[in-house]
């Protein structure tokens, strides 16, 4: 049996007409014969939706009692004995109730899409799991539901269901998405213009992603090798020489010419990994690449133009940007070099030949020195020196041998001799063993005359031979050399990055790093401030510079006060005190800045967050008390008002009933309306830290019955046991009996009725605990710190009970007065609240009157 196929109607936010356009395609595809059913369905109470689901078959939903709730879910073992052909399922996001046959809804279409049955869904763009972090930054709002990527990706068809902000928001306004007394609250929320236009783009990004994916599934399936331009890519080329920054800065103002084109920087390591770019300059590029909004790759190959183009078309790249060459003319007419060959071979990709000033100034190249160190070199030149005349010495004695034999001897003597001090020994021991050769063994001998041209072609095939072994074995030492130095390298970079990945504080780890590899005195890194000169005399001018960080000991101010300094920026220069550093050492040290530069962005980018967090919280807040504002301080006005202007009116003669009705109604509203106000103002406090606590020694039977008398008939039913040997708590009345009517009033809200909830105190080592019990639906433990989010609501609920401050606010007290609020489950269902405060002190009145603010 073949697996069925998922098809997901992809939208940027609720409202766009995902659900919508699931139930046409149903209604399609059964006027075409095919058998199609309803799995599950939310309307949300959307008229035209309900109106499409029209005489579609629906399948009865599974009912599921949890915490004294009954709830409906998808009945999967109904939709599994229908065996449908397609099913529509919508909310693909969704969490099941405890107790269902899955955790996940989409785990329960998974198994109907294992059953070979075809299914229809939906899902919001901010359900995705790899989003879900950027859509809280984006909306402040993080998403509990969300599905695996993989499990979309899997899905053969996804469509984008589409829908411009303003028109989504019009759509809203007119009422056909959210109900009326929600729309205020949404609009001036979730659905603004901008969090709107944002996830509309993310949407749009991630389903272009998912269409290239598909593209290249094709491409590869049917071994297309050719570049289909679909989308611009522009690919630039980096040698690591100075000229990358020119030829990247060129490749972005390509790609910004086609919106939405991509920027990729390659650079082709070769395969030996000996000879390569340097790091430092490598490093560089790499940053400035990404900070324009490209991408960095790393290759290895032998053949650069080969390997070049490989990746290129890899990447389905439509121009490529390339460095003219720096190879001199005389290079040039042995090989055409990288950029000749690469436009040659390029095919339909569009190659640019970019000219800088490195242009002609040959290929850049570290000096390259001797293989070998002066110790060796000085042994070759002694043992050449030594051991020639006493080889001479011992042939000419035995006397009886050929010249070829002496010959080869002399030629394992230079071999020798290359072996211990490299080719410049050897070249002179090859030379000097000519001149021996000709003058004792060469007849006639004793002479510098060679009689026969058999000879002097033996004698000039020797010292062909010998200079050939020693550079060879010094082309060997030397690569011996270079490896060694690149694994030390490597392996010091390597050090570098992980530190930077891993440190809390990655510049100073960096930093101490550098200094501990060229053990030097101190490490710093210096700022130019602002309004500094640009001039020569910045160098030396202390005022100019600012420590930005700094190990060791004493650090230097300016960088002619250090043994050693490196430009990293414009701004930027890390300077070394305590020893100058070889040449040789310039590409790690380089390499160093580089990172270092890195670290410190990246530390300014995190100083950048953390002090966004709270502006970010602020705006929140300022947000959901504007929705407050809009709609639940307008409730209980209006039905004060209408209470008073009927009182007030002529045209109805009420009796006094109806007149008593009307003021309570009236009274209550102004009420709920005070103490309305009154949790904002104290949020409002709390947030500033100006509120002002009052503490002296009081017993919970004092505040108690002023809470439960605040909150009005409703409590009367409230069980109270709070025993006569309790100790008294420190806190202030005023404060604790706001925590009380909020913590009390939320569990009256959620007590069924004929259960009202109880009031339980005790003590425990050196605290006082009051414990709220209601026997209501409860909370999912996995929610318990979301209750305590100012303006949250859990379940979607009605606004109608306010604003979603109570418990926020409750929290926020009990803790300005050193005491905690959490919740525990009620044992057979519901939710208990733990209010817990310090006892007071045996004498009270030290502590009595004591005010702070918090």
């Amino acid at each position: 049996m073949s697996r069925g196929e998922l098809r997901i109607y992809l939208g940027a936010a609720p409202g766009v007409g995902k659900t919508y356009a699931a139930l046409e395609e149903a209604q399609r595809r059964r006027e075409r014969g095919t058998d199609v059913v309803v799995g599950f369905v939310e309307t949300h109470g959307r008229k035209h939706t309900m109106a499409m689901i029209g005489d579609l078959e629906m399948v009865d939903r599974r009912t599921i009692e949890y915490r004294g709730a009954v709830f409906t879910e998808m009945d999967v073992e109904a939709i599994l004995a229908r065996r449908p052909e397609v099913v529509l399922v919508d909310e693909l996001a969704h969490t099941n109730v405890p107790g269902s046959r899955n955790a996940k809804r989409w785990q329960d279409i998974g198994e109907l899409l294992d059953a070979g049955i075809h299914v229809l869904s939906t899902l919001n763009i901010q359900h995705l799991e790899s989003l879900n972090d950027v859509v809280q930054t984006i909306t402040g709002v993080l998403q509990r539901e969300t599905v695996p990527d993989e499990v979309v990706r899997r899905a053969e068809q996804v469509e984008l269901i589409d829908m411009t902000p303003e028109a989504l928001r019009r759509r809203m306004a007119h009422g056909n998405v959210y109900r009326p007394e929600k729309i205020d609250a949404a609009l001036g929320n979730y659905f603004r213009v901008g969090n709107l236009t944002a996830l509309r783009e993310l949407a749009l990004l991630w389903l272009a992603d998912k269409v290239d994916e598909q593209l290249d599934k094709y491409r590869n399936q049917h071994k297309i090798d050719k570049t289909w331009e679909a989308r611009e890519r522009v690919v630039v080329a980096l040698t690591g020489g100075p000229e990358g920054e020119t030829l990247i800065r060129r490749a972005a103002r390509i790609a910004d010419r086609a919106r939405g084109a991509d920027l990729l920087a390659v650079h082709v390591t070769r395969s030996d990994g000996l000879a390569g770019a340097d790091p430092a300059l490598l490093a560089r590029q790499r940053i400035l690449a990404e900070s324009m909004g490209g991408t960095y790759h790393q290759v290895v190959g032998t053949d650069v133009p080969k390997a070049l183009l490989d990746f290129a078309r890899g990447v389905n790249a439509t121009q490529l940007v390339l460095g003219a060459s720096r190879r001199g003319r005389f290079a040039q007419i042995f090989s055409r070099g990288v950029g000749v060959t690469t436009t040659a071979e390029s095919g339909p990709i569009d190659v640019h030949l970019v000219t800088h000033d490195e242009v002609g100034r040959g290929r850049f190249a570290r000096p390259a020195g001797s293989a070998l160190s002066a110790h060796r070199r000085a042994a070759g030149f002694a043992l050449t020196a030594l051991g020639l005349p006493l080889l001479t010495l011992v042939l000419y004695e035995l006397g009886d041998l050929t010249l070829g034999t002496d010959i080869l001897l002399f030629l394992a003597a230079v071999v020798a001799v290359a072996l211990v001090g490299g080719m410049w020994p050897a070249i002179l021991a090859a030379l000097g063993g000519s001149a021996l050769l000709n003058y004792f063994f060469t007849p006639p001998v004793r002479t510098w005359t060679i009689a026969e041209n058999e000879n002097l072609l033996a004698l000039a095939v020797f010292v062909i031979v010998a200079i050939a072994v020693s550079a060879t074995v010094d082309a060997a030492a030397r690569r011996t050399r270079e490896a060694a130095q690149a694994s030390a390298e490597a392996q010091t970079l390597a050090t570098v990055a992980g530190s930077v990945l891993r440190g809390g504080r990655p510049l100073a780890a960096l930093l101490q790093r550098l200094q501990e590899t060229f053990g030097l005195e101190s490490v710093t890194l210096l700022e130019s401030r602002e309004g500094a000169g640009r001039g020569p005399d910045r160098r030396h001018d202390v005022s100019s510079w600012r420590v930005v960080s700094a190990v060791g000991g004493q650090p230097c101010f300016s960088p002619h006060e250090a043994d050693t300094d490196v430009p990293v920026s414009d701004d930027l220069t890390l300077v070394l005190r305590g020893q100058p550093l070889a040449a040789a050492d310039r590409r790690i040290l380089e390499a160093f800045a580089s990172q270092a530069a890195l670290a410190l962005r990246q530390e300014r980018l995190a100083e950048q967050a953390a002090a966004a967090v709270p502006l970010a919280e602020a705006d929140r807040m300022r947000t959901a008390l504007l929705a407050a504002v809009s709609h639940d301080l307008r409730t209980p006005l209006a039905s004060a008002k209408a209470a008073v202007d009927s009182l007030a009116g002529s045209d109805v003669d009420f009796d006094e009933a109806d007149r008593a009705e009307l003021l309570a109604t009236a009274a209550e509203s102004l009420d709920r309306l005070n103490r309305l106000v009154e949790n904002l103002l104290d949020m409002s406090r709390l947030q500033a830290g100006v509120l002002g606590v009052s503490a002296r020694p009081m017993g919970f039977e004092e505040v108690v019955p002023h809470a439960l008398d605040e909150l009005g008939e409703g409590a009367r039913g409230v069980r109270i046991r709070i025993p006569a040997e309790l100790p008294a708590v420190a806190a202030d009345p005023g404060l604790l009996e706001r925590v009380l009517v909020n913590v009390i009033g939320n569990a009256l809200r959620h007590s069924p009725a004929g259960s009202p909830p109880q009031v339980l105190a005790s003590a425990h080592d050196g605290r006082v605990e009051l414990r709220i019990v209601d026997h209501g639906p409860g909370i999912p433990e996995t929610d318990w710190d979301r209750v305590f989010l100012p303006f949250q609501r859990l379940g979607d609920r009605s606004n109608d009970t306010g604003v979603g401050l109570g418990l926020a606010l409750a929290r926020g007290l009990s803790e300005a007065m050193d005491g905690t609020l959490i919740p525990e489950a009620t044992p057979g269902g519901g939710l208990t609240m733990v209010l817990s405060l310090p006892a007071a002190r045996t004498s009270p009145q030290a502590d009595a009157g004591k005010e702070t603010k918090v």
